[in-house]
Formats: structure tokens, C-alpha cells, sequence
């Protein structure tokens, strides 16, 4: 295991998956799994996505509710530029049908930003190829990618047939309907040079795909024209290249995508990708490894005497930066980044919640603010969202899921009744400034979301006459192992929380328009709201009749049964008391002032024992505040749990895509956990509980415009 370093040695056709999600790569405007770039017909799942390109996939449900959205978008599979057929004298190179795959070797360098594979095949007719491919997605140009492709014949000299093509004829593999979603618009070659135009469908998304490609033996550039092998969706330019024996054929294949294109105008690329190739490889990577230089700069983590604990937030590190980079105002951060389909590529509360303090400390207030403008930007469909389900006077319910601001989550227990999410964007707002200081977001456009989401709460509660106080009924909390439940502690806390800060912004920049009538009926729900509670615990409820369960701890679950969602049906998941993230504890995370260091150590004693952390959001808040709690060996088996759930692979699904927002929250386990950074009086406060093996932590924070190098032991 090394601090830098992910390697991965020996082939393995089980594990093929798994690594290509493990190994992608990615700069902040678009993505790849780490393919072959040759054929391979095994299993495999293959995925090039762009930031921001997406389908609205028509809704496929048993029956259809008002207020449903009407469609799913997703992220696309980009048309790929990745593509090569290669032939040994005659032989086709596929791993998948090889007599032996040798010396197979993957390598991740963080530090440097680079993907390196290499193997030794023996085809089917016994003749053995050494191959060895290194790939990077440029940080500072980031429509460009490029690839090494080098091939060494081992046991004879070698006829070399290589086609490298681009193909627009790409399906996602988790259509509704296995639609095809691009259609080809236009090809182009020129020597070795090729283009595809290509379009979504319904969205209209214009997209070229180019490659230029570079050939050499033995380091001497070879002039080579190439035929062309053109179908619908498919632009191949195919070389043939004698090359000795334990001599060296190389392919230099550089490639991209430009968005918004228009059609016919693809030469202006053209000689953009021509630049880059004749600059060549070398340099390129060296301007690659000066880039990631830069970003560690100011987001590194060193841990020393936990060889396994560094890796592993170095690789979350690594990640985070490769999924957003903070240069494009219209991208957000998907669950799985640019590693994988699954929850479509689209925009969760995880951004909020989750991923904004790592930007903001690591790379600046501007970053952070433009991740909280994305919402304000979109505060027109949040209040046409919350009208489809009879809101009004500008009420605004933010979507669970988005691509445009409009909600396109499927299942109805999500997008009527989590609706936490509305709190976590205020509580990002209040998070922001507090951090930053910055005052200006909130007078110039904060406060219009709070009132907005204010407007919500105080139309979705309803006043009990029983309780005689006002209650929020039909609701499900981060815990999505419980569904419809009534007045869920956490997201009543938010609904009072959102009320109180919303009027006190809305007086403090004397928004004369909110009318006083209205911000007195704010506090007058927030004073009255309902909170279930035990008297025999001492504990807030996670929602009513949580203790009519049959409160058995998560140790009593067979561990063959686990995870739960993998072998419970859903009723039976519904009536057990289990928890599969932190819920009632997310509380008091967010707020940790608001309650005694007594009142959180009971709250996580009850509730800890039913959490079977089968959410990746949830081992990080456990962590932190067990960290607070002085459970410093707990939060660090958390913090592993976290911070190696896709390495290790904790549950059985990194096949899918890699947990990026969960990632930030490895982060918040260093920094707020065994760091205890917290902000108190506008000024960094720290309460180090360090693992008991660790020599020293140390990180740097970009503080109110300061980089601060803080070093603890």
C-alpha cells in the first residue's frame, strides 16, 4: 500500500468492473471509467460523461401521482474517442480471450494525475505482446484528454493493424426504455484527424468528438496515411506498422470534446487538438503534474504513522477535485461524479450538507459561492416544483434531484416527502457566511431563497388541535428506511431553524417587502412546533412511534442478511427500527451549539446500535461526532469505513461508480473529527482527538482569504 499510489496487480475478469470505476479519471468538466481502451468482450461498463449533457429519460413507474415528474434526466454516455481495434498479425487483442493475461498491473497516481495499465498477452495463436498504456484528463484544459498506447512484440516481430475511431453509437446502460440518445449529425477527417458531430435527443445538446493521433517506432514518428472506415456512428482511421521484435510501436492519441458546437465549425478544434499533439505527449504531462502540484497545494492531507488512512483521503482527495473544479458556474457535484450512471449523474442535498465545506476550505469563497448561485439560479423551478404540489405565494421546494432546477426523482416517497432537502440549502447559505464572512450573498441573493423556503415550511406544517402544536405530517428524513412517517425529528428541527433564521436575515436587511405580518406567523409556527420525545430516554423520537418497534440492535442481523436492501423485502425493512444513515444524529451535527455535550452522548448511544450505515453519507457524521464524544477509536473505524468504502468495496457496489459526495464527507471526519475544527466568534477554533497511532495530522485551510497550515499531535 503507498500514500500516493492505487495498484492494483494480477487480471482478474471478476474485478474488471470494480476497477474501472476505482481508476477513472476526471477534470471537472468531463470524465472516463477506466476502459480498455482495446477491445474487450467480457464484462465491462463502459462510461464517458461530460458535465452538464443530459437526457430527460421518460418516468417508468407502475402508476402514475400528481405532481410526479414526467422524466428522469440522467447523464449521458458521451460519445467515446477512446476506441481501438488492434490486430497482431491477425490476432485480435481482447484480454477477455487471450490464452494468458501476465504481469497485469493498474496505477492511479495521485500526486500527478495519471492512469498507467500494462500486461503481457499471449494470443490465442501463443505469440506475447507487451503493453503498457498511460492516460490523464488535462486539469487546465479540460475539454482535452490524451493516451500512450506503447506495444512491444516479445516472441516476434509483428504486423500491427490499429484502427482508432470514435463512436457515437453509444447506449446508457440504465435506459428506462434502451433508447439510443444521441444522433449523429456529421463526420470529418482530415490525415489524422477525426470528427463526429452529434446531438441529444429532446435536450439538443450539441457535441463534437475529436481525435488526432501520432504514431511512432522506437520514438521516430512515423508518416502514415490512414484509411478510413466510416459506418452511421462510427469514424475509424486505420494504419498498418511492421515492427520488430522487442522493438516499440507507440500510439499518442489525443481527444476531447467541444460542447455547443456548430455544425460545420469543427476546424477551429481541429487545430486546437494539432496545437496539443505537437507539443507532445511529455510536455503535456509535465504541465499535468504542475497542475495537481497546485491543487495539493492547498488541499492535502498528511497523516503520518497510518499508511492505510492516508491513502485512503488522499484517494477522496484526488476524486473530489477530479468532479468539480470549481471553473464552470452551471456544474454541480453528482453522487458518482464521472464514474458511473447511477442517481443519473444529477444534483442532490449532498452538495449542501456535504460537499461545501471541502470547497470552501480548500478552494475558496468564490468556489463555495458559486455552488450555492447554482440554487439560486434555479429558485424559479423550485417555486413552479412546489406549485405542482399546491404551493403558493412563492413557496419553494427545491428538487431531491436535478439537472436544471426542475425535479426529476421517480419514486414518491422521495420527491413528495424528503423534503430535508429545502433545509439544507438554507443551512449551506447560513454555513457560508459564517465561514466566509461574506455578507454580500446572502443581501444580494441569499435571502430571497430563505424567504422562499420560509414560504414552504410554514405552508406544509399543520396545526394539531390535539397536540396543540404545529406538526409536519407524511415526511421521510435522510433515513430512507423509513418512509411516510409523521414529524421527523430532523426535518421539523430544520422547518423551526429555517423559520428563525429567514425572519432574522429578512429583518437584519430590512426587506421592507416581506411583510411583518408574515414574518410574526414565522416564528410563531417555529415557537410552537412539535418534536416527539421519550421521557424514559431522554432522547428526541426520529419521528412518532419509533419506540413501537422492535428495538433489537443491528449486531442481532445474520451478517449473510446484510446489507438489508440487498435481502429484506421493503415492508420488512420499514417496520424494522434500523437506520441507514445518520438521521436524528444529522441534527446534531448541523447544529451541535444548539444542544449539551449530555444531550449528544445519549442521543448517539440510542441511536448508533440501529444504524447499519448502508447510506455512504453516514459513517462521516457518525465519525465526527463520535469524535467529539472522545470516541476517538470509533471515529476511526468510521473514518475507515468512510474514507475506504469504494477501495475496499465495504458494500458490494463499486462496480456501479465511486461515492463521490460521501468523499467530502472523509474530509469533514479529518478536519472537524480528529482535527475539531469548528468556527466560533469568527475565528478557526481546534479541539484535536487524534488516533492514538498517529504521529501528527496536518492540512492546510483557506480561511477568509488565508491559507492556514495547521499542524496537530
Amino acid at each position: 500500500m503507498e500514500n500516493w499510489n492505487i495498484i492494483a496487480e494480477g487480471f482478474s475478469k471478476a474485478d474488471v468492473t470494480k476497477h474501472e470505476s476505482i481508476f477513472s479519471l476526471g477534470n471537472g468538466a468531463m470524465g472516463m471509467r477506466a476502459n480498455f481502451e482495446e477491445d474487450y468482450t467480457g464484462q465491462t461498463l463502459q462510461g464517458s460523461y461530460i458535465g452538464g449533457i443530459y437526457y430527460p429519460d421518460k418516468t417508468k413507474v407502475g402508476w402514475w401521482k400528481n405532481g410526479y415528474p414526467e422524466y428522469f434526466a440522467k447523464v449521458l454516455n458521451a460519445p467515446s474517442w477512446i476506441g481501438l481495434h488492434i490486430r497482431i498479425n491477425g490476432q485480435l487483442l481482447d484480454l477477455n480471450t487471450c490464452t494468458e493475461v501476465k504481469h497485469f498491473r493498474r496505477q492511479l497516481n495521485m500526486q500527478e494525475g495519471w492512469y498507467l495499465r500494462s500486461f503481457v498477452a499471449v494470443l490465442p495463436n501463443g505469440e506475447e505482446i507487451q503493453v503498457e498504456v498511460l492516460r490523464l484528463l488535462f486539469m487546465r484544459f479540460d475539454k482535452i484528454g490524451a493516451f500512450r498506447y506503447e506495444i512491444t512484440p516479445l516472441t516476434t516481430s509483428a504486423n500491427i493493424e490499429i484502427e482508432t475511431y470514435l463512436d457515437s453509437g453509444i447506449k446508457n446502460s440504465d435506459a428506462n426504455w434502451d433508447e439510443l440518445f444521441w444522433n449523429t449529425l456529421e463526420m470529418d477527417t482530415f490525415r489524422n484527424f477525426g470528427y463526429i458531430g452529434a446531438e441529444t435527443k429532446k435536450t439538443a445538446f450539441r457535441v463534437g468528438t475529436f481525435m488526432e493521433n501520432v504514431l511512432f517506432v522506437d520514438d521516430e514518428e512515423q508518416n502514415i496515411t490512414p484509411t478510413v472506415n466510416r459506418t452511421d456512428t462510427h469514424l475509424g482511421l486505420c494504419y498498418q506498422v511492421a515492427v520488430e521484435k522487442d522493438h516499440t510501436f507507440r500510439l499518442e492519441k489525443y481527444g476531447g470534446y467541444q460542447t455547443q458546437m456548430m455544425l460545420g465549425k469543427h476546424y477551429r478544434f481541429f487545430r486546437w487538438l494539432r496545437f496539443f499533439a505537437h507539443r507532445g505527449f511529455e510536455a503535456l504531462l509535465k504541465q499535468q503534474k504542475q497542475c495537481w502540484a497546485s491543487i495539493w497545494n492547498t488541499s492535502d492531507i498528511v497523516i503520518k504513522g497510518d499508511v492505510k488512512a492516508q491513502q485512503a483521503i488522499r484517494f477522496n482527495i484526488f476524486q473530489l477535485n477530479q468532479t468539480y473544479s470549481g471553473e464552470h458556474a452551471h456544474l454541480n457535484i453528482g453522487p458518482k461524479g464521472f464514474t458511473g450512471e447511477k442517481y443519473g449523474g444529477s444534483t442532490y442535498w449532498d452538495t449542501e450538507a456535504y460537499c461545501l465545506p471541502f470547497y470552501m476550505a480548500t478552494k475558496g469563497a468564490e468556489v463555495a459561492r458559486n455552488l450555492l448561485l447554482y440554487r439560486y439560479r434555479q429558485l424559479p423551478e423550485a417555486i413552479a416544483n412546489a406549485q405542482k404540489l399546491g404551493f403558493t405565494d412563492g413557496a419553494a421546494l427545491y428538487p431531491m434531484v436535478t439537472m436544471n432546477g426542475e425535479e426529476c426523482h421517480n419514486e414518491w416517497e422521495i420527491t413528495f416527502e424528503e423534503i430535508h432537502r429545502n433545509g439544507a440549502i438554507a443551512f449551506a447559505i447560513f454555513n457560508y457566511t459564517r465561514y466566509t464572512a461574506d455578507t454580500t450573498y446572502l443581501a444580494e441573493y441569499g435571502c430571497e431563497v430563505l424567504v422562499a423556503i420560509a414560504r414552504f415550511w410554514a405552508q406544509r406544517v399543520n396545526f394539531s388541535a390535539e397536540k396543540q402544536k404545529y406538526v409536519l405530517l407524511g415526511v421521510t428524513g435522510p433515513n430512507e428506511y423509513e418512509n411516510n412517517v409523521n414529524n421527523n425529528f430532523y426535518t421539523n428541527y430544520l422547518a423551526q431553524w429555517c423559520l428563525r433564521y429567514a425572519a432574522e436575515q429578512v429583518r437584519l436587511l430590512g426587506k421592507e417587502e416581506i411583510p411583518a405580518e408574515e414574518i410574526a406567523q414565522w416564528l410563531h409556527i417555529a415557537q410552537n412546533i412539535y418534536f416527539p420525545y421519550s421521557e424514559h430516554y431522554g432522547i428526541y423520537l426520529q419521528q412518532d412511534g419509533f419506540l413501537d418497534k422492535d428495538l433489537l440492535p443491528a449486531t442481532a442481523i445474520p451478517a449473510q442478511q446484510r446489507p438489508i436492501n440487498q435481502h429484506w423485502s421493503w415492508d420488512r425493512i420499514l417496520r424494522s427500527p434500523y437506520i441507514k444513515q445518520a438521521d436524528t444524529l444529522q441534527g446534531f451535527y448541523f447544529f451541535e451549539d444548539h444542544f449539551t455535550k449530555e444531550q449528544l452522548q445519549k442521543h448517539y448511544e440510542f441511536y448508533t446500535p440501529f444504524t447499519v450505515h448502508e447510506s455512504s453519507l453516514s459513517p462521516c457524521v457518525h465519525s465526527v461526532l463520535a469524535s467529539a464524544l472522545g470516541k476517538t477509536d470509533e471515529a476511526y473505524e468510521l473514518y475507515l469505513r468512510t474514507s475506504r468504502l469504494d477501495l475496499d468495496d465495504y458494500n458490494k457496489e463499486v462496480h456501479e461508480g465511486l461515492h463521490i459526495t460521501s468523499m467530502a464527507g472523509t474530509w469533514l471526519s479529518i478536519v472537524e473529527g480528529f482535527g475539531g475544527m469548528r468556527v466560533k466568534d469568527g475565528e478557526l477554533h481546534f479541539c484535536p482527538r487524534l488516533p492514538k497511532h498517529w504521529e501528527s495530522l496536518t492540512f492546510k485551510i483557506n480561511f477568509r482569504g488565508e491559507i492556514r497550515t495547521i499542524e496537530l499531535k
